[in-house]
């Protein structure tokens, strides 16, 4: 979910920035310069360097600026940052969230954004192994989860979401249990707190969020989870669940790969 800004097409262009790439490192003194520019980066930079933390930071509406024959591109992006300022992964949102739902909700992401093209995981260290992230309509499509798991070895995944009021009751935390149970791995959501629609219309047209992070342990528990109210969810992850759970249902060595197989990078 777009923070940086209000979540609607027509808003993405007005606060989009121009953000660092992978490998930035916050903490040298000439590549810091570039933060000024971006100032919903930079917050997350001091936040990660301030309390010694690995920060994925929600996404951002980012710019990329096009070369004269092509216009500037539109990304819904979120920034994976070390506990020493050092940006360890990128994820641009690969599927966009375009839906009509005859008298309840329509909205066309594409409209503004591209989609992004890259799987997304970077290494947390020996505490939680590598972490995969996703954004909110990415969770739908189990396929890019599996990539994660079976490519890239992630024993964690992350998506900052979301849902709205038709699609969230019925199929935030739905989602999250199948990613988690199909990948036997934990699965970590954060959603902005929900914002109720204002009495007067506003420049942008208004999205009410559902709420309601959540943390999924690898048997498809919820391990904690918040309500739709403004919340600070805190939770243990046992990371050896994710090793018993492999161990005590071998899916991932019983697969067909004679009849199907992910192919992805």
């Amino acid at each position: 979910m777009i923070w940086n800004g209000p979540y609607a097409t027509s808003a993405f262009s007005e606060y989009a920035e121009i953000l660092p790439e992978v490998g930035f490192d916050a903490c040298d003194v000439d590549e810091n310069q570039l933060l000024s520019k971006c100032p919903s980066a930079k917050i997350l930079f001091e936040r990660a360097i301030q309390h010694g933390i690995f920060i994925v930071g929600g996404t951002v509406a980012e710019r990329v600026v096009g070369n004269g024959k092509e216009e500037d591109k539109i990304y819904n992006t979120c920034l994976c940052i070390d506990p020493k300022g050092k940006l360890v992964g990128k994820h641009r949102k690969m599927h966009l969230f375009d839906i009509d739902v005859p008298g309840k909700i329509s909205f066309k992401e594409s409209d503004t954004l591209t989609a992004g093209n890259s799987v997304t995981s970077f290494d947390a260290g020996s505490n939680f192994g590598r972490i995969g992230v996703g954004i909110c309509y990415d969770i739908r499509f189990p396929e890019y989860a599996l990539i994660l798991s079976q490519k890239h070895k992630c024993d964690i995944i992350i998506y900052p979401g979301a849902f709205n009021l038709i699609t969230g009751p019925a199929h935030w935390e739905l989602l999250q249990r199948s990613r988690a149970v199909d990948n036997q791995c934990y699965v970590l959501s954060a959603s902005p707190a929900r914002v109720d629609e204002p009495s007067v219309a506003g420049k942008y047209p208004h999205y009410t969020a559902w709420g309601h992070s959540t943390a999924v342990s690898p048997w498809g528990d919820i391990v904690a989870t918040c309500s739709e109210k403004e919340s600070c969810l805190i939770c243990d992850l046992d990371m050896n669940k994710v090793k018993e759970m492999r161990q005590n249902i071998p899916i991932m060595n019983q697969k067909r790969n004679d009849v199907y197989s992910v192919t992805g990078n």
